[in-house]
């Protein structure tokens, strides 16, 4: 802990100066210290139990917009395509408005930029919800849900703020990053649940409501710790992150990761229909988070030797070999069981390979841009989720349920080629650092 005499330290709106300053900085890691000291040592940091909670309150309602969405607009107008392609055109606005929020965030900083761009965002999702309940035309929905593509990265900035906090100290930031994998894992697992059970068990437009106040209290709260907030870098005169060596072969291994999650998505969801047990689907879905949560959380403690460049094709190619495993138990035994047990086990293998590219990505962002790398990379994965979405259904549709877990198994296979073309690109241009 910090000396009680320094003030400075104390106060939430002073600038931290980072791991450097003796009266704020973590203690020193034992020699192999275990998994609980590891994480202990994260938050021993003054500021970082503030922001985390700030963040994760923030980020939750990521993973209930889409889902109350569609819940509402279907309920109260009675199209499910009507309410597809709202959320479509939600997700294509975010893909387009995302980075260039993030960039004002790195010129900026944190707290002037994300706090009115989620009042933005809250504002847009209010007026979503005045128009769908006041009968206003379709063209309205789709005008005021675009709004929201304002939604800062909140997932980003708090790696930026660790990636800040912790410059020099690999192995605590690899800690770090699991960590943050574990909580976006926990709250996509959460966020649709409890929209669903908002918007059923107390009216329509209770998820989107309620998902707006989380995002705003969230921000602000996360916005309020200024002491842990990396500084604002101004106008970079550098080059984007877009092109950056070694960041456009990373970002297709996250499209092609995101093509893995938003398939298995869908073709759970129709298998468990076929099955007759439609709603027992999401919480098979949360089994294949929970797996991924608790290898982040595992793979985090870890005592990693040797650069990530090596380990992303190893992380790549054991998603790929578990990712067949729902394929095989869907077409040999047709369980829903035995179909739920391979996904927990398939989740294991994704919270590491995210965890080691978003490493990847912040090794190889330029100085000053890190949120912007960091939302790159969420943009190339929420892409990859609608094209696996698509191809998962379209398949689905021709060939059946059980069929369609070949989408999740080949996207895979193409993220592991794209992870060892990408991994030999940045060993060319940057050299292997060691964790």
């Amino acid at each position: 802990m910090p000396d009680q005499s320094s003030a400075r330290a104390h106060r939430d709106d002073a600038p931290w100066n980072g791991p450097n300053e003796e009266a704020t900085a973590p203690p020193p890691d034992p020699p192999h210290p275990s998994a609980p000291a590891r994480y202990r040592r994260l938050f021993a940091i003054p500021g970082a139990v503030a922001f985390t909670i700030g963040n994760l309150i923030a980020r939750l309602p990521m993973g209930m917009f889409s889902v109350s969405a569609i819940t509402m607009i279907a309920g109260l107008r009675g199209s499910y395509a009507l309410a597809g392609a709202v959320t479509a055109t939600g997700l294509a606005a975010t893909a387009l408005v995302g980075p260039w929020t993030a960039r004002m965030v790195d010129r900026y900083g944190q707290a002037r930029v994300a706090v009115p761009a989620a009042a933005v965002a809250v504002l847009g999702s209010l007026a979503l919800v005045l128009c769908v309940r006041t009968g206003a035309p379709d063209w309205t929905l789709f005008a005021c849900y675009t709004a929201t593509a304002t939604t800062p990265n909140t997932g980003g900035m708090s790696r930026a703020r660790w990636a800040h906090l912790l410059a020099g100290d690999q192995a605590a930031l690899h800690t770090a990053n699991s960590f943050e994998q574990v909580a976006d894992e926990l709250c996509f697992m959460l966020g649709p649940v409890l929209a669903v059970f908002l918007c059923t068990e107390l009216f329509p437009e209770a998820g989107t409501l309620i998902g707006a106040v989380l995002l705003l209290t969230g921000v602000v709260l996360f916005a309020a710790q200024r002491r842990t907030e990396p500084p604002p870098g101004g106008r970079s005169t550098g080059r984007a992150p877009l092109r950056a060596p070694g960041i456009p072969a990373l970002l297709a291994v996250f499209l092609a990761t995101g093509a893995v999650f938003g398939s298995l998505e869908v073709v759970t969801i129709a298998f468990a229909d076929a099955q007759g047990h439609r709603a027992a689907a999401g919480s098979v879905l949360a089994l294949q988070a929970a797996g991924s949560g608790v290898a982040g959380l595992v793979y985090g403690a870890w005592r990693l030797t040797g650069p990530p460049e090596r380990r992303l094709p190893r992380c790549v190619a054991a998603m790929t070999v578990l990712m067949t495993m729902p394929l095989l138990a869907a077409t040999l035994t047709g369980s829903l069981p035995v179909l739920a047990a391979t996904l927990l086990v398939a989740g294991m293998a994704t919270a590491p390979t995210m965890v080691t590219g978003m490493t990847l990505v912040q090794r190889r962002t330029p100085p000053g841009r890190l949120n912007e790398g960091m939302t790159l990379s969420v943009t190339a994965l929420l892409g990859g989720v609608a094209a696996g979405s698509a191809t998962g259904g379209w398949l689905v549709e021709h060939a059946g349920a059980a069929t369609g877990y070949v989408t999740p198994a080949s996207a895979a296979g193409t993220a592991f080629v794209l992870s060892c073309v990408a991994t030999a690109r940045t060993r060319r241009v940057g050299g292997a650092v060691g964790v």
